[in-house]
């Protein structure tokens, strides 16, 4: 199944205990309009739930994510762990074309690497340089 980067992240935003929409948007930096989309989305697949409790001031609303979608989140970040491990050892063996290559296809997913500490920054660093 084919997740975008930014599910991912506010899976794990979810998963990391942020239960209401400011503090996931917050923690995501991701616009009010899109967050909600795409939360959406992630609710028709069945990856959150969105639980309604009565509280002091009203209706309380907060999102859980489910078994299937911490499944999937493990999925990613495991998926984002080997994109990562790729290009280090394409870094490694001093390849930069190949690099450079291996990180164009996979730039959509250097924010989710970031999010998730998957990605070291002064590797990072590093393989910017090398590429020039």
């Amino acid at each position: 199944m084919q997740t975008e980067p930014k599910d991912v992240i506010i899976l794990g935003s979810i998963r990391r205990g942020k239960k209401k929409f400011s503090a996931i948007q917050n923690e995501t930096k991701i616009n009010p309009e899109e967050l909600n989309a795409i939360l959406e989305e992630l609710e028709n697949k069945k990856f959150i739930k969105v639980e309604e409790s009565k509280g002091w001031f009203g209706k309380k609303v907060e999102l859980k994510i489910t078994d299937n979608g911490s499944n999937e989140l493990d999925k990613k970040i495991i998926e984002i762990q080997s994109k990562w491990k790729e290009m280090q050892v394409l870094y490694q063996s001093g390849d930069k074309q190949k690099l450079q290559e291996k990180m164009e296809e996979n730039k959509s997913f250097l924010p989710s690497m970031m999010f998730f500490g998957v990605m070291d920054m002064m590797m990072f660093s590093m393989m910017f340089s090398m590429m020039g």
